[in-house]
């Protein structure tokens, strides 16, 4: 929105008309509108360049906003200190109102920051410059009346440029981005014409689509914007063309530098909706408000009325006395209370308001082997206090304990929008290989109600059947070696069991665990005696092959216990016997 020029002027202004005409040579070589590096051409039909002094019409189309009304209100002296942040869920509200930016548009804000700290790092565009712009143009969003996606509850329109005390800017959309097809209006949360919004509307939200409405797209296009022409914020000259840019006024770029320097100063996020709204515009028949730069010392308020003495007139032109008169002294007149300024406009309520409370959709426990997908799903239910269901909500599914499980893609946080039914399901949860419990916690984005906690176990890799790959007996004779090696497969459910873990020992009997002291064995790295393994795991197949065994000189026929975890059990004979006659049973080695 834009500095009502023309008015000014023509009440008399003759300081405001200097101040103008420096403000425009000051921008004249970088007027927007004239080039831009975003598709090399000039602006849209419709747009100029920046008026100069002598535009008493209003007609400056060469920024942003074409000049449109904005905001004048000023930030508090002093800004508070940000609340801190939990580690899930809305941050708590505290300090001065005007210190509170609405969820939904402070991401906004703080997203376009990051993506143009990427694609254009020269710029060094700060996100509280973008706060700043959306505060003066339309209050964060009308106080943050946005829906889950970003998009705004209703259109946010400026005047139509007609040129009556505005810019003439006949229509150049055909009414689709302001519904008006006679003449251009400032549309959105960040106050873009029309023809600007042509070349400089960018996707912000991954949609597909470049709204002026919603607040991500609005955010990163306004970022793109103050980049153009090379200019870099962190520095003053850069920093004040591109604002002067965005609306060719000196008091909307002193009133954007009050409130960037009280933003960095310290802000904090409120709940969608909440946000507070000015209440003083630039085209208010006051004939407007003078931005102080921000190093000017506030006002002093005025000073108290003077109070008549008692017995006295309070001083007035008719003379008096201080002897009481003959009658009784007639009390001070009181002075007319100020008047009341109009309440603002009351705006609908967001979906996110109605939301009372969030519903666990019927999950209980979740559980899943390491490595494999929860087949529990994840959802919940926007509900208003009478029960009923709120659709377009964003919920925000955060995980938290110490194991790896994560959504799909990896991470751990995920943001979904409640459908017609009011239902959100989180993305499908997948276990990682570190086992133990965790916890998924659903709650409101930009409101803060109660949210819903979901248990969740992430156990060990198991098989619940083993066989032998195999059906070759195996022998050997005393002292020698098993011509096979033993190999197993573990199945879950029917399903390959890969990465389980498995213990093998050589028993003295089937329904004892005893390890058996005699008959075969394996040999450890330095050759030595062992008749039990531990650490061992299938592989991607399911299959498990222990090493060689060998026989020490008892005869007899011995057994071979291996088990996994999950409670599968494989018992396997080994005969060993003289090469000449058939191996017999020796009680000896089974003997418990």
């Amino acid at each position: 929105m834009a500095a009502h020029f023309g008015r000014r002027l023509r009440k008399g202004a003759a300081t405001t008309a200097v101040a103008a005409a420096a403000v425009a040579a000051l921008s004249a070589s970088q007027a927007p509108g004239v080039t831009n590096e975003d598709d090399g051409r000039p602006a849209a039909a419709g747009a100029s360049a920046p008026a100069t002094d002598g535009a008493v019409d209003g007609s400056a189309t060469g920024n942003a906003t074409g000049n449109s009304p904005y905001y004048t209100d000023l930030p508090p002296l002093k800004s508070p200190d940000p609340s801190p942040s939990p580690s899930a869920g809305t941050p708590v509200s505290r300090g001065a109102a005007e210190a509170g930016i609405p969820a939904t548009v402070l991401d906004a804000y703080k997203k376009a920051e990051a993506e143009l700290r990427s694609t254009k790092p020269g710029c060094n565009l700060p996100w509280q410059l973008l706060a700043a712009i959306g505060k003066v143009e339309s209050g964060h969003a009308r106080g943050g009346q946005v829906d889950a996606d970003g998009t705004t509850v209703g259109r946010i329109l400026g005047p139509q440029l007609d040129g009556n005390g505005f810019a003439l800017i006949p229509d150049t959309d055909g009414g689709a981005y302001d519904g008006n097809s006679t003449y251009d209006q400032a549309v959105g949360p960040m106050q873009f014409i029309p023809s600007t919004w042509a070349w400089a509307g960018r996707d912000g939200n991954g949609d597909g689509k470049k709204d002026p409405n919603n607040v991500y797209d609005a955010a990163l296009a306004a970022g793109h914007y103050l980049c153009r022409n090379d200019w870099d914020m962190s520095t003053e000259g850069g920093l004040h063309s591109a604002i002067l840019s965005y609306n060719n006024s000196q008091d909307y770029l002193n009133l954007v530098l009050n409130w960037l320097e009280f933003y960095r100063k310290g802000s904090h996020s409120v709940p969608d909706g909440t946000g507070g709204v000015p209440e003083h515009r630039s085209d208010e028949d006051s004939g407007g408000t003078h931005s102080p730069k921000p190093s000017d010392p506030p006002a002093k308020p005025d000073p108290k009325p003077h109070k008549p003495k008692p017995g006295g007139d309070g001083g007035s032109d008719h003379g008096g006395s201080d002897s009481p008169g003959p009658g009784p002294t007639p009390a001070p007149p009181t002075p007319p209370a100020p008047p009341t300024p109009p309440a603002p406009p009351t705006d609908p309520q967001t979906p996110t308001d109605l939301v009372d409370h969030l519903v666990g959709m019927g999950t209980g426990k979740l559980s899943a082997m390491a490595g494999d997908a929860f087949a529990e799903p994840v959802s919940v239910r926007a509900e208003t206090k009478v029960g009923k269901s709120v659709a377009k909500i964003r919920i925000r599914f955060t995980i938290t304990g110490d194991t790896d499980a994560a959504f799909a893609g990896g991470e751990t946080v995920a943001t979904v929008a409640t459908d017609a039914k009011g239902i959100a399901l989180a993305p499908a949860l997948q276990a990682g290989e570190k086992t133990g419990d965790f916890k998924v916690t659903a709650a409101v984005v930009g409101r803060t109600v109660k949210g819903v906690d979901f248990a969740a176990t992430v156990t060990a890799r198991a098989a619940d059947t083993l066989v032998r790959t195999g059906d070759t007996p195996l022998s050997c004779t005393p002292g020698g070696e098993f011509a096979d090696q033993v190999q197993v497969k573990a199945t879950y459910k029917g399903a390959v069991a890969d990465k389980v873990a498995a213990t093998a020992t050589l028993v003295k009997s089937a329904d004892g665990a005893t390890e058996n002291d005699k008959g075969p064995y394996f040999k450890d790295a330095d050759g030595k005696v062992v008749r039990t393994l531990t650490g061992l795991q299938t592989d991607d197949k399911g299959l498990l092959t222990l090493p060689k065994l060998y026989a020490d000189d008892t005869t007899g026929t011995f057994l071979l216990r291996i088990t996994t975890t999950g409670g599968a059990t494989l018992t396997v004979e080994l005969k060993v016997a003289a090469a000449d006659s058939p191996a017999s049973p020796d009680p000896s080695a089974s003997a418990s």
